[in-house]
């Protein structure tokens, strides 16, 4: 678990999208992630704008993996923004020190990549390299490589960025009446709570229970959430105070009580995410639940990294 502290206006949220945006040029292509942020020269940095923008991630596997490292870099072609370079490279010889080796190596939708595990040692006979042409320069390689079995380094990198997850949640969104259809991850703004809070009581009944347990000794006077059908089939969160009779809609709940529930949602994930981003979690808390608030992030963060 990592936390990022700082004054106003300093990058914070800058650095969050980061994660945010390579994840949109994965799910979608770069110019869709570029056009959704304001287009390249918005999100080139201030004074760089004949500058590519350029990103280097270093991770590793599995704990016994040597570093993997992934280098893109983002320039304008002929008005058109384009992947002008994509590299993912892999440290031969013994304990990964060896000299830097490209799995993958594309440059404006050409390139190629090396099929099967990356081998450690330096002998490379026998290596298959294989030359590929990618439909346009603005779509990842890890995209369309990834989704190869014959690329298995390629599809673990492609699969753990699937996985990033940027919540910035906004209560005006999660209180919305929302259409009745599963959903298993909680989305970046919220505004599919309650059906999520289906798909726990549904499928994952114990984790829904704990949430409700939370609520109790969290929010006080809060007995039990429910999502309920609507009569044209969408879903309604009702929240239960044992200080009225009956349950209340999301819409008239307090601030604080929705972050809540929406924040033990998000950490009760059976399957976290590979890298989860909680941006500004305070808003809307009273003080004192911060602390037991920190204590579910802590918890999270020895299921996944946070």
């Amino acid at each position: 678990m990592t936390v990022v502290v700082g004054r106003n206006g300093v990058g914070k949220t800058t650095f969050f999208d980061v994660f945010g945006f390579l994840h949109d040029c994965l799910d979608k292509n770069v110019r869709k992630a570029l056009d959704m942020r304001g287009g390249y020269r918005e999100v080139v940095s201030r004074g760089k704008s004949g500058e590519p923008i350029e990103l280097t991630i270093k991770f590793r596997p599995d704990p016994t993996h040597p570093r993997v490292t992934y280098v893109l870099q983002i320039g304008e072609v002929n008005g058109r923004p384009s992947v002008t370079k994509e590299q993912l490279l892999f440290r031969r010889g013994e304990r990964g020190r060896g000299a830097l080796w490209k799995m993958l190596d594309f440059s404006n939708g050409k390139g190629s990549a090396v099929a099967g595990e990356p081998k450690t040692r330096e002998d490379v006979k026998g290596e298959k390299r294989v030359e590929q042409k990618l439909d346009s320069p603005d779509i990842l390689a890890i995209k369309g490589m990834g989704q190869f079995s014959d690329f298995p380094a390629i599809a673990s990198f492609r699969k753990m960025i699937e996985g990033w997850t940027v919540s910035d949640f906004r209560i005006s969104a999660a209180r919305e009446i929302q259409d009745s259809v599963a959903s298993e991850r909680l989305s970046k703004t919220g505004d599919n709570l309650s059906q999520v809070a289906m798909y726990l009581y549904e499928s994952h009944r114990p984790a829904f229970d704990e949430i409700i347990c939370k609520m109790r000794s969290r929010i006080p006077g809060i007995d039990a959430v429910e999502a309920v059908p609507t009569i044209d089939n969408r879903l309604a969160l009702r929240f239960q105070d044992g200080a009225f009779k009956d349950p209340f809609l999301a819409k008239y709940a307090s601030d604080g009580t929705m972050r809540m529930f929406a924040y033990l949602v998000l950490l009760s994930d059976p399957e976290p995410c590979s890298l989860l981003c909680v941006e500004e979690p305070e808003n809307q808390l009273y003080p004192e639940i911060l602390t037991a608030l920190a204590e579910e992030f802590r918890e999270y963060g020895r299921r996944g990294q946070l």
